[in-house]
């Protein structure tokens, strides 16, 4: 069992996001692997603009190459493994301070009306997340190295990706566990539970929006059961 994990919105370099749990992981036998996502300008020969659609193709190809696997997002990374999970043998989908769209349903369909205080939209039809904002809201549970580290990885990234819907939603057939992070200062712990409705079970952290971050072996623990219980 492989678990693949998807990153969430203006954030490049995935596989650093994930990487204290990778190790955890790694260390009680279960391999991982993080997608890299084109509109995040992680796929140098991908088409510009990229989008949402761009995205999931990259991550059905991820699944395809994985074997079975459990198919992990966080945040707007949850948007992307609902729809690319049709790809693959997803044996359990996991959405971490995320979103659980419905076909024809985007991210923006699913939170407040009007745009978020931390996120800044400019006129070439990009956005991003405010960098003065990203260590109070989205890390202050965190380390000084894991703060560093997340904002020198934020990049600008095309808003289509918030409004476009999905085409298919991994959670109506495949099982899932929504992971909601109680101490959240960024996706309000309330939006993750009606979120988290949808998916087949719930599971609660007392952590900020990166637990990859600030603690990891909470995740990974979990990812271990799930792991163990699709073997």
């Amino acid at each position: 069992m492989r678990i693949v994990f998807v990153h969430g919105a203006c954030v490049r370099d995935g596989a650093w996001w994930w990487s204290r749990v990778d190790a955890l992981l790694a260390a009680g036998g279960t391999a991982s692997v993080a997608a890299r996502l084109p509109s995040c300008g992680e796929l140098p020969d991908a088409r510009r603009p990229a989008g949402l659609d761009d995205d999931v193709e990259e991550v059905r190809r991820v699944l395809r190459d994985a074997g079975p696997a459990i198919l992990v997002g966080h945040s707007y990374g949850g948007v992307v493994a609902t729809a690319a999970a049709d790809a693959g043998d997803v044996r359990h989908l996991v959405y971490v301070s995320s979103f659980l769209p419905d076909v024809g349903e985007s991210l923006a369909d699913l939170g407040p009306t009007g745009p978020a205080p931390h996120l800044e939209f400019s006129p070439d039809g990009t956005f991003a997340a405010r960098p003065e904002l990203v260590p109070p809201l989205f890390l202050h549970d965190c380390g000084p190295a894991a703060v560093e580290g997340a904002l020198a990885r934020l990049v600008r990234q095309d808003a289509a990706v918030l409004t476009t819907p999905v085409r298919y939603a991994g959670w109506r057939s495949t099982p899932s566990t929504a992971v909601v992070c109680a101490g959240d200062r960024a996706t309000p712990p309330e939006m993750q539970r009606a979120q988290a409705a949808r998916a087949g079970r719930t599971v609660e952290l007392a952590t900020g929006h990166h637990p990859m971050l600030s603690h990891p072996d909470l995740l990974a623990a979990l990812l271990q059961k799930i792991a163990a219980a699709h073997d």
